[in-house]
């Protein structure tokens, strides 16, 4: 649960409208994709340099590319449809089965709509970005990636305009993805504020780790949801429950809501270390490049990205 402030605290928040009328008023993801698409580009530009992928042909079944035939091979290798194109010989090379599979999650539940007057991007947008740059990272270098329960996995150098598309095509956002999809030896990235009951984040983090996966962890927040820099009368209200509560003196509840949401994200880096997984705490008043960083040195195999994080 996550508690926004409104009436007499909306003049701390840029966008007062947006809680509790998300649909109303926030634009919708589909509204907003064309914009994180060109953003998402330029962040992925600015820290792709440098990292190689991990795709090869080999023995497997999905189609990777036409290469010329090189003497001294069987003739059956030679694909005749394409070499009739021209006045030379191609083979079809099929992708190594074993090849390396990233499937990426961006909560876009109402709570990640919110945006105060500290940040640069609202918590959706910027999760968006980091998912859609890390999807056109990993293209350039030939990985496999999808979306869990929305997509199967594949290899293509516009992947990130085939994520958006299938954005545009979800159902009800989930704050977590299925996990059915999922195998061993593959890495999954799953970018969220992470404000739900810390069981429900355990779980999830124990069924993908069942799998033989490995997890990376971005934790969005807005710099407001930290500080809590509210006087007086304040009206909270929760975008997902619907849950409303009311102050008179907010200031007195300062210290105890920072020591609870760091006890929050210490259990959260704690569940992943024990895991093995890669925690990364990023706030929206900073560059989104920060985390790919780190992502970018955790799926290159670097043992320091499972050093803890923070951005």
């Amino acid at each position: 649960m996550a508690l926004r402030p409104t009436g007499n605290a909306s003049k701390q928040v840029v966008d007062q409208d947006t809680w509790p009328n998300v649909i109303g008023e926030a634009r919708t993801v589909a509204d907003a994709l064309p914009d994180l698409l060109v953003e998402a580009s330029h962040v992925a530009n600015s820290v792709t340099a440098g990292w190689h992928g991990r795709r090869r042909a080999g023995p497997g079944e999905s189609f990777w590319q036409f290469r010329p035939f090189n003497m001294g091979e069987p003739a059956k290798r030679i694909d005749w449809r394409r070499s009739a194109r021209d006045d030379h010989l191609y083979v079809r090379e099929r992708e190594w089965e074993a090849a390396h599979t990233v499937w990426l999650w961006a909560d876009l539940s109402r709570s990640m709509v919110f945006q105060s007057r500290l940040s640069r991007a609202s918590k959706r947008d910027r999760a968006i970005v980091l998912m859609l740059a890390l999807a056109d990272m990993l293209a350039y270098t030939g990985e496999r990636i999808g979306l869990p329960g929305i997509t199967r996995s594949f290899s293509d150098r516009k992947a990130a305009e085939r994520i958006a598309d299938a954005l545009t095509h979800m159902g009800k956002p989930d704050a977590f993805p299925t996990t059915a999809q999922i195998k061993r030896f593959s890495d999954v990235v799953l970018i969220s504020d992470l404000l739900d009951p810390i069981e429900d984040i355990a779980r999830w983090i124990s069924e993908v780790a069942s799998t033989g996966a490995k997890g990376h962890i971005v934790q969005i927040l807005d710099p407001i949801e930290e500080t809590f820099p509210f006087d007086g009368r304040v009206e909270f209200h929760d975008p997902e429950m619907g849950i409303r509560l009311t102050t008179g003196k907010a200031e007195g509840w300062r210290e105890a809501y920072q020591q609870r949401i760091q006890r929050h994200r210490a259990e959260i880096r704690d569940i992943a270390r024990r895991a093995g997984w890669t925690y990364v705490l990023h706030h929206t008043d900073r560059a989104p490049a920060e985390p790919l960083l780190v992502l970018h040195s955790a799926l290159s195999g670097s043992a320091e990205a499972l050093a803890k994080g923070d951005s």
